[in-house]
């Protein structure tokens, strides 16, 4: 709300000007006005996007049967920020065995310097080493070599493989989120149809 306010600066001086000397002001003051309007109302768009648009999770599923791994991701374009095409949700397919693990670890720009920890899942090219995409899997190392290996063992042994959990799994979209205003406003995570059945369902 304050970019939005702040990018309404500028037309209100120009208006202001006019009316008061009667005279367009210099191409100069228009030109800056003019960045002055757009770089806010760009960041004000893109930033309320990103919090009304993305969803309350992003799943992944993993279906040993049909060796499939099916991915709920967020797009988004900061550069486009207005386009409908480049922000929203898709529903991607891989197969598992076009799947690698990539850990990255960087210091990010923080007062005192933060470590920065990240996993992604990279699909390769089949019978290559050739990246074509790649999908956020966890946020630390250490959480992301767990979680790999339990897909991993899901994925050659099936669920029995799998340790026993003292609590059921979260499931985002029923949760009470009556207290905070960002999780009630995010869209629910809906799957296409057919993948739906087909991401729980043997071939």
């Amino acid at each position: 709300m304050a970019l939005f306010l702040f990018s309404l600066i500028p037309p209100f001086t120009w208006i202001t000007l006019f009316i008061t000397t009667g005279t367009v002001p210099s191409f100069v003051f228009n030109f800056f006005g003019l960045i002055a309007f757009i770089v806010p109302l760009w960041v004000c768009v893109f930033f309320w996007r990103m919090d009304v648009e993305a969803p309350r999770d992003e799943p992944i599923r993993f279906n040993r049967f049909r060796r499939k791994v099916y991915v709920y991701c967020f797009h988004r374009d900061g550069l486009r920020p207005f386009s409908r095409t480049a922000w929203g949700v898709r529903a991607e397919v891989y197969d598992w065995d076009n799947l690698r693990a990539e850990a990255c670890s960087v210091y990010g720009p923080m007062g005192s310097g933060g470590l920065i920890e990240t996993v992604t899942l990279a699909v390769v090219k089949p019978g290559t080493h050739q990246v074509i995409d790649r999908f956020h899997f966890a946020h630390e190392i250490q959480q992301g070599e767990m979680y790999w290996a339990m897909a991993q063992l899901f994925m050659q042994q099936g669920p029995q493989a799998l340790p026993t959990f003292p609590r059921p799994p979260r499931d985002w979209n029923n949760e009470d989120v009556s207290f905070n205003l960002a999780r009630r406003l995010a869209p629910k995570v809906r799957w296409p149809a057919e993948l739906d059945l087909e991401s729980r369902t043997e071939p």
